[in-house]
Order: C-alpha cells, then sequence, then structure tokens
C-alpha cells in the first residue's frame, strides 16, 4: 500500500497491514502443518532457566538488529515472533506510535536483555513492531547481559527450550569441559537423561573398583575418556554409527549390549552381536 502522504492516515494503514500479515502468517503455518510454537515469541524467563543462569551486567545503550530480538520478558500475547500485533487490542498505542515516527519525532530506547546473541524486550514491544512494519532494521537498546551456562545457540523455537532444559541437567550430572562437552550432542531430550544414569551407573562401578570416592568432575571425565571415547571410535571402525550421532550411537550399543550379553566390557564379541543385532 503506498503512503497517502497524510501521517495519521499512514499509521493507521501500517497497522491494518501489521495485522494482515499476522493472520496470513498464522494461515501459512497451519497450511504447512508447522509446530505451534514457531510464532510465538521465546519466553524469557523459560530460556535462561532451562540454559542455567549465572549473572547479569548492564553494557548500556547499543544499536542491535531487530531479527536479533526473538522474546520477551511479558506480553508474549500482544505480538508474534516477527512482532506483528495479534488484535486490535493495542492499535491505539501502536498508530501514535507509528504517527510519531513518520513525523520524525525522538523515539526513546528500548530495553532489552541479551543472551548470547539473541534479545529478549523488558520495554518497547509496540516500538519494535513499528520498527518492523516500516522496514527498519536496526534500533537503539538499553542492554543487560545475561549470563548463562549453556550457549543459547541452536534455539530458535520455545521447543528447542526441553532440548536445552535437558542438557543443562546433563551436564550437571556428568560436568564435562572443552571438546568433549561439545562433542555430546543428542536430539531427543529424554535421551540426555539416559545418557546421565548412563554415565552416573558408570562411575559408581569405578568407584567401587578403586574403592575411593571420586567427585563428579573426576568421573565425567575418565568417563569420557576410557569409556565413552573409546567406544565411540570402535563404533565408527565398525561402521556401526550411521546416521545418528557420536552420542546417540553410544547410547543405542550401550543398552544393546547389556542386553544381549549382560555385560559391561567392551570387546571383538560385543561388537559382532551388535553388527548381528543390526542386520535382524
Amino acid at each position: 500500500m503506498r503512503d497517502t502522504g497524510f501521517p495519521r492516515a499512514d499509521a493507521e494503514n501500517d497497522f491494518l497491514r501489521a495485522r494482515r500479515r499476522q493472520v496470513l502468517a498464522r494461515l501459512a503455518n497451519w497450511l504447512r502443518r508447522e509446530p505451534d510454537d514457531v510464532n510465538i515469541m521465546l519466553p524469557f524467563h523459560e530460556v535462561v532457566e532451562a540454559l542455567g543462569y549465572v549473572g547479569e551486567q548492564r553494557i548500556g545503550p547499543r544499536v542491535i538488529t531487530l531479527d536479533s530480538i526473538v522474546g520477551s520478558v511479558d506480553r508474549g500475547r500482544d505480538f508474534d515472533r516477527r512482532f506483528r500485533p495479534t488484535s486490535g487490542r493495542v492499535r491505539a498505542r501502536w498508530e501514535r506510535l507509528a504517527l510519531a515516527a513518520r513525523r520524525g519525532e525522538n523515539i526513546p530506547p528500548i530495553e532489552v536483555y541479551r543472551v548470547g546473541e539473541l534479545h529478549f524486550i523488558i520495554d518497547g514491544h509496540h516500538r519494535v513492531s513499528v520498527a518492523h512494519t516500516l522496514g527498519m532494521s536496526t534500533t537503539e537498546a538499553h542492554i543487560t547481559e545475561v549470563r548463562t551456562r549453556l550457549n543459547p545457540s541452536g534455539i530458535r523455537y520455545r521447543g528447542d527450550l526441553i532440548v536445552k532444559d535437558y542438557r543443562r541437567l546433563f551436564l550437571e550430572r556428568v560436568p564435562l569441559t572443552g571438546e568433549a562437552r561439545a562433542s555430546i550432542a543428542l536430539s531427543d531430550p529424554w535421551h540426555y537423561a539416559m545418557l546421565g544414569e548412563a554415565g552416573e551407573a558408570w562411575g559408581f562401578r569405578l568407584m567401587q573398583d578403586e574403592g575411593k570416592f571420586l567427585d563428579r568432575a573426576t568421573v565425567a571425565r575418565r568417563w569420557y575418556e576410557n569409556e565413552y571415547r573409546p567406544v565411540v571410535n570402535m563404533l565408527r571402525q565398525a561402521d556401526l554409527i550411521g546416521e545418528r550421532t557420536e552420542a546417540e550411537a553410544y547410547l543405542w550399543v550401550a543398552a544393546e549390549r547389556y542386553r544381549l550379553i549382560r555385560t559391561h566390557r567392551w570387546d571383538d564379541d560385543v561388537i559382532d552381536a551388535l553388527r548381528s543385532a543390526r542386520r535382524r
């Protein structure tokens, strides 16, 4: 729709255009049978809880990209993921801000939390919505940076938080670091709980064998170096990983090994039994 040259009328048209886009986006998602959370803003508190809160610090005003704003502290129902209004409830304030923007008036910066490279609005939902609709790509924001135990990379939808939450719990039980920590990847969140059980059980048997207590960090390091990594290397040589991740392959064969042979050892007989089981 072309501008009329009358800022107030154009601001009204801006809102109607944003609402129409929101309705069309919902329809497109329904036709594509996409998950319900595709168009929902990420809730800040759920994200931080899943990643594990460490601390925060105020870093002041910065210019940020609008596309980096993915969630909110509240007001999750008034706007969708792209900050298009979901109803006419916000229309009056929205149009006042759109009118001010069109007249070139000064609009104060928004306030956001930063988690990794993601931003979550504290104050300024209407301003971001108007900026999106008017085709802007950046905005000024007062930023508070939040540090978390896990990196937020990979979070796109609300459903991704479940995987992050289970991964955080796994790393609390089996506190791997560095390359070992990065190498563990599972697509099913429940598998992190199963892998945690496997790591703890291995550590318990290790302490029984050595007759002494070992802390979690020591058990995690030795489990990875003496159990997980050697087993993964054997599976790779035996071509038993397939399309799984290394962690998924380890979890599968660890369960199959015990079911087939009732043992916790690894040798050629175990590998042959697993290969036969896979063919069946």
